[in-house]
């Protein structure tokens, strides 16, 4: 597995035939959970945490894992903020990934194109998420042919943990 990060071919030369001072490490293992149809009806196909705000660590390992579920990854689509940069492409195994940035793109979604037009949209979990809101945002994405968008699904999974948290009847605690 080959990814560029900052110019460094992971175990290889920086462009231009300059060696990197060390290699870039193999991305890590996505946090990343998919709905069990991915529907085209649904408005999210699964749900995605990552560990930082920093899109060269991040992406890497979240198009690896599109293209071992799906296909080959093309392009991804993003909402501007959020993020520490916002770089226009990225290489993730021996090919450039395109990345756009929109304005318009909710925050909260992460859309992904693939080989044969294929689209899958995700839920952006921000990393600063508590673990608790993650995983009822994460269980919200992934249920099959869901029609909430990705913004509401982390409000009501933030919802959901304060009134399961507020009534020691539910297993909270008061």
């Amino acid at each position: 597995m080959t990814f560029i990060h900052g110019g460094y071919k992971h175990g290889g030369q920086k462009r231009g035939g300059q060696h990197p001072a060390a290699a870039s490490p193999a991305p890590p293992a996505p946090r990343v959970q998919w709905s069990p149809t991915l529907s085209r009806q649904s408005l999210v196909h699964g749900g995605w945490w990552p560990r930082s705000i920093d899109p060269y660590a991040e992406l890497p390992g979240l198009i690896l894992a599109v293209d071992d579920r799906l296909l080959a990854v093309t392009s991804v689509m993003l909402g501007i903020n959020g993020w520490d940069s916002r770089p226009r492409q990225i290489r993730v195994a021996d090919r450039t990934i395109r990345l756009s940035w929109f304005t318009t793109q909710p925050d909260a979604l992460l859309t992904v194109m693939c080989a044969e037009k294929y689209r899958v949209d995700l839920l952006v979990i921000p990393s600063a998420t508590s673990p608790a809101v993650a995983e009822a945002a994460m269980n919200l994405a992934t249920q099959a042919a869901n029609t909430t968008p990705a913004p509401k699904i982390l409000a009501e999974a933030a919802a959901a943990v304060a009134r399961d948290a507020a009534d020691p009847a539910d297993g909270g605690e008061a």
